[in-house]
């Protein structure tokens, strides 16, 4: 019984100071929290969960602010994980709906979770390893540009614009996409750069300038989605909560502007039964990260896609695990369709 009053303890001085920022004491919790126990008894509580390393004073103060270990149990202690408003789903659903290409949804989900958690929210563009061009699309936008347009079997979309020496006519445009789409459709992207080649065109059609800018920009394309990155929003939420950060909130900046160790640390996180992954603090061996702390998971049929969202130890873990895990599953669902 004891030891679940003092769980219930923690959980109550997690949830005060995440929300207050300020240490907590034993006579908040009492007036804050039906505890159903002395005061004398929280204040026994409280330096067993010192004792323990779980809770902590900070400089002189009378009251306790939670460890990183402290986090962790509280963490480990939380049980179901409370489903989204109606409010929040049907924004989840307009969203993601709306979107129109596999960019625009990705951005999309990424400044909707930063609003639902008030943290950096950050998504794994997705592995291209299988995808393969579908189809391309030539336009032309006067008599010194024309613009390409490519997409892939899992619904990239992306587009380059070229600079041109003459006004191309929509016959040629046409034929060159016929040519292309025939030599070129069903490749997958990460093998296409070393299969653009000019065989099958006329002598021509071969000498033409835009041969050479349409078989550069789609060597550009390809190498572009085979490139690994991260799409973020949210990152002026860290400047709120910049006291959250003792130390430095440089490192932390330095961190998502680099992306490397952000995609380092998304390919060692792993999903507990309840679909999400914590990791708190110097949990993920990142120094830079060391007083952060992020929640992701899966989105998608890879495993290696990654979603999530990165701010102080401080964090409210329950609605954010919450909102990663139900903003994750729309956006598959999405994606499956």
């Amino acid at each position: 019984m004891s030891e679940l009053r003092r769980l219930d303890v923690l959980r109550a001085i997690v949830e005060d100071y995440v929300q207050s920022r300020e240490p907590v004491g034993s006579k908040a919790l009492l007036d804050r929290h039906n505890l159903g126990v002395s005061a004398a008894t929280i204040r026994n509580d409280m330096a067993l969960l010192e004792e323990e390393g779980l809770i902590a004073a900070p400089h002189t103060s009378s009251g306790r602010i939670p460890t990183e270990k402290g986090y962790r149990r509280f963490v480990d202690e939380i049980g179901e994980l409370k489903p989204l408003s109606r409010a929040e789903r049907d924004a989840i659903n307009k969203i993601l709906d709306s979107s129109t290409d596999l960019d625009e949804m990705l951005t999309s989900t990424v400044r909707l979770l930063a609003r639902l958690t008030n943290q950096v929210a950050m998504i794994q563009v997705p592995h291209y390893d299988t995808a393969s061009l579908k189809n391309l699309e030539l336009v032309s936008l006067g008599s010194t540009q024309v613009l390409m347009v490519m997409i892939a079997s899992n619904g990239t979309v992306d587009q380059r614009m070229m600079a041109v020496p003459r006004l191309y006519t929509d016959t040629e445009l046409a034929d060159l996409k016929l040519w292309l789409l025939n030599s070129f459709e069903g490749v997958q992207l990460a093998d296409l750069g070393g299969k653009l080649s000019r065989s099958g065109l006329s002598p021509q059609q071969q000498a033409e300038p835009l041969v050479d800018a349409v078989l550069h920009a789609l060597e550009e394309m390809a190498q572009a989605a085979n490139t690994q990155r991260i799409i973020m929003a949210g990152t002026a939420n860290l400047a709120r909560v910049e006291g959250d950060f003792p130390l430095s909130i440089t490192p932390v900046l330095e961190a998502l502007e680099e992306q490397v160790v952000l995609l380092k640390l998304f390919s060692e996180l792993e999903a507990d039964s309840r679909g999400v992954a914590v990791a708190i603090g110097t949990e993920h061996h990142y120094g830079q990260l060391s007083e952060a702390a992020v929640v992701a998971t899966t989105y998608g049929s890879d495993v290696r896609n990654k979603l999530g969202v990165l701010g102080p130890t401080r964090m409210n873990y329950p609605t954010s695990m919450a909102s990663v895990r139900a903003v994750a599953r729309y956006l598959s669902k999405i994606l499956a369709n």
